[in-house]
């Protein structure tokens, strides 16, 4: 991978910094990235330097002399406003003088690091001004665009600022990421299921019995209020990263595993979703966090109940869970499979197998089987059948953002997410927000509010733990 400008707005905000610097760090020292630049802008009065310097913390062992030539391609502008066009038009002449200095091409990466309420401004400013340019216009070349999650705040701004893009470019260069797809354990969900012959033929409403996704993180927004109070756990966790991870599990056999066939199969089953029931919470101190409304109703937590009306699944529901500041951080799928017809004389009912897959942090699968206790002819106990994968690869494995900007370098999608899979996730969102679910308040460092209980008895759920 030669040649290519790697363009970032918001180069100052703690996205780039925390992932996008540490993750384009990496590939270069892996000699994935040869002759490039990285040229940041952003409002903020900074520089290169003092970004680099945070940025550094972030990376883990760092190579001086290596670090020493990264740092001499990356560049900042700052005074850079996303919607005002004099700004676009001055960036756009200082990449341009930048890529002439190092002989640098017409590949560019273009990534938009900021919120979503930019994007459709910032899209028709690098169209005008020719920053950034759709693919036929570019024939020695390249120009992709990295849009960040969450795209949009509900489905009608999503259908706008899709409308803007595509306006301006083809849909082989935009880029809706979602980095939960890059986590390994994510990424081999679809080879779980279609690679091996026991797991299929059951991956029904025959053989399953529920389906529960939990993700749970123990840090509260931590300095993040201004944006988060906007957004909420729907919006920021569940239209995409859980919706995602719905449609992994849930999808149809794809005709290959490849990107379009994923992505469109990914879609087909995201359709099918209904809101069943739903709880919502908020962390207490939460309203105290720099940044958020005194009297904010913002929810932190959120534990819903979905079905997938389909012949797959219907009858299955999916449970899901995520908040902030819970016990621990845990990203986990649990596939509960029915009980069978117990026959024996006594030590029933028995356990039912379940199929666990650990995303974060610890990733990897257990498959949870019966069998005898050791000394008895009768008694039986669980046993796990276990595949540690940060065990045995922890050091081989790249962090999502690496793989995330390898993809686009490549030009390969199965990590992006295609509109149809957006519309169908915010079509959901907006149904349960239009509910108006009272917001009940958890102690941080809990599984979520007391009404949590009531709402797993009404449903039955047993938590896997």
């Amino acid at each position: 991978m030669v040649g290519v400008s790697l363009i970032i707005f918001g180069a100052a905000g703690d996205l780039a910094k925390r992932k996008l610097i540490p993750a384009l760090y990496a590939l270069f020292k892996q000699k994935k990235l040869s002759s490039c630049v990285m040229v940041g802008c952003a409002i903020t009065n900074t520089t290169a330097q003092e970004i680099l310097n945070e940025a550094k913390s972030f990376v883990g062992e760092v190579d001086d002399a290596l670090w020493h030539v990264f740092s001499s391609l990356f560049y900042y502008q700052a005074g850079i406003h996303f919607t005002r066009e004099a700004d676009i038009e001055i960036f756009h002449q200082y990449v341009c003088e930048i890529e002439q200095l190092h002989g640098l091409g017409n590949k560019r990466l273009i990534y938009c690091a900021f919120s979503s309420d930019y994007f459709c401004e910032l899209t028709h400013l690098m169209g005008k001004t020719k920053l950034a340019q759709r693919s036929c216009e570019v024939p020695l070349g390249w120009h992709r665009i990295v849009y960040e999650k969450p795209f949009g705040k509900d489905l009608a701004s999503a259908r706008e600022i899709n409308r803007c893009i595509a306006y301006y470019f083809d849909e082989e260069q935009i880029y809706r990421i979602d980095h939960y797809l890059t986590k390994e354990l994510a990424g081999n969900i679809a080879l779980l299921r279609f690679t091996n012959c026991i797991f299929e033929p059951l991956w029904d409403n025959r053989y399953i019995d529920n389906v529960q996704i939990i993700v749970d993180e123990s840090y509260t927004v931590s300095g993040r209020g201004l944006y988060y109070d906007k957004y909420g756990a729907l919006r920021d966790m569940v239209q995409n990263h859980i919706m995602e991870l719905i449609a992994l599990i849930a999808m149809e056999p794809p005709t290959k595993l490849e990107a379009e066939q994923i992505r469109s199969e990914r879609a087909y089953a995201l359709q099918f979703i209904h809101y069943v029931d739903g709880i919502l919470g908020q962390y207490q101190g939460y309203r105290d966090e720099p940044g958020v409304d005194p009297d904010s109703t913002t929810e932190t937590w959120a534990s819903l109940a979905v079905a997938l009306e389909n012949p797959r699944w219907s009858g299955v529901p999916f449970y899901v869970r995520t908040g902030k500041a819970m016990q621990k951080k845990e990203t986990v799928i649990h596939i509960v499979f029915k009980s069978v017809e117990c026959l024996l004389v006594h030590g029933c009912p028995v356990p039912a197998n379940y199929l666990t897959i650990r995303i974060d942090p610890d990733a990897g699968f257990t498959l949870y089987l019966n069998a005898k206790k050791p000394g008895s002819m009768q008694d039986i106990i669980p046993v796990a059948m276990d595949f540690c994968h940060s065990c045995l690869y922890a050091q081989a494995t790249p962090r999502p953002y690496e793989i995330l900007l390898e993809e686009v370098l490549r030009g390969t999608q199965t990590v992006v997410v295609r509109f149809d899979e957006i519309e169908h996730a915010w079509r959901i969102i907006d149904e349960i927000r239009a509910k108006n679910l009272p917001v009940y308040q958890y102690a941080q460092g809990s599984c979520g509010p007391k009404e949590f209980q009531e709402f797993s008895q009404r449903h039955g759920i047993g938590w896997r733990s």
